[in-house]
């Protein structure tokens, strides 16, 4: 058991420190929630319910943003420093000030809204990220979103790296229109991927982004993503949006 720690404890640091080479890189814990169909209502009603109580109680050091996921998935997603602010529960004094009973009624009600729920870590890859006007995931006024995972073995991360820099190199070249963030990956996760995170309005706002790049980037951009996918174990498309109704901050 001790040399089992062992290995997962160095995998971890070696998953950390590749990902984390560049200090400006941001991490973030994910907290996914696979909800039901008949209960997105009262998931949503309950999480309104949980943020309230924070303002109520004036929970502080706090921070997290919702999305939702096409297909029922709700995220919680959390800034974090480092693996030591998982050992942090942020929560202890919210349940302090509202009673252990009423606290734990909250989370009763999340719990009945879904049958399977996780935790990973990503990182933002702050130098394949294309946002001219300053690399942020906050982009008020478009929550709509497209979530494009790039999966990878690991015999062709270095080549999708160097290749995804390429385009981002195209994209700056051209003065494209159409921004992304890249995500790595982290512990926890299924799989070894990219994730390219595009913003925008809605559906009619991203589809006449993307056209317009294709015509932009041209035949230069189309010979660099058919590389790219040539280096893909797979790809996987996810549409959805944010909801900063179900999100809170309070630093």
């Amino acid at each position: 058991m001790k040399t089992f720690k062992t290995t997962i404890a160095l995998a971890i640091l070696l998953i950390l420190s590749s990902t984390n080479s560049n200090s400006q890189n941001q991490s973030f814990w994910i907290h996914a929630d696979q909800v039901k169909p008949s209960k997105q209502a009262m998931y949503e009603q309950v999480t309104k319910d949980f943020i309230e109580a924070c303002k109520k109680h004036d929970l502080k050091d706090s921070n997290w943003s919702t999305a939702r996921v096409d297909d029922g998935t709700y995220l919680s997603i959390t800034p974090i420093a480092n693996m030591a602010d998982l050992d942090k529960n942020p929560l202890a004094p919210l349940m302090e000030k509202m009673g252990e009973e009423k606290f734990r009624d909250i989370f009763k009600r999340f719990n009945e809204c879904y049958d399977q729920h996780g935790d990973y870590i990503v990182h933002l890859i702050s130098d394949l990220s294309y946002m001219p006007n300053g690399l942020t995931p906050d982009t008020p006024g478009q929550n709509y979103r497209k979530w494009h995972f790039l999966y990878v073995t690991p015999s062709n991360v270095a080549a999708l790296r160097s290749k995804i820099k390429e385009i981002k190199n195209l994209y700056e070249k051209k003065g494209s229109k159409e921004y992304f963030r890249i995500y790595r990956s982290g512990f926890g996760t299924m799989g070894d991927y990219f994730l390219a995170t595009v913003s925008a309005k809605d559906e009619q706002s991203y589809s006449m982004t993307s056209d317009q790049n294709d015509v932009l980037l041209g035949e230069e951009g189309k010979k660099l993503f058919t590389e790219m996918s040539m280096l893909l174990d797979r790809y996987e498309l996810k549409t959805g949006e944010m909801k900063p109704e179900l999100s809170y901050t309070n630093n």
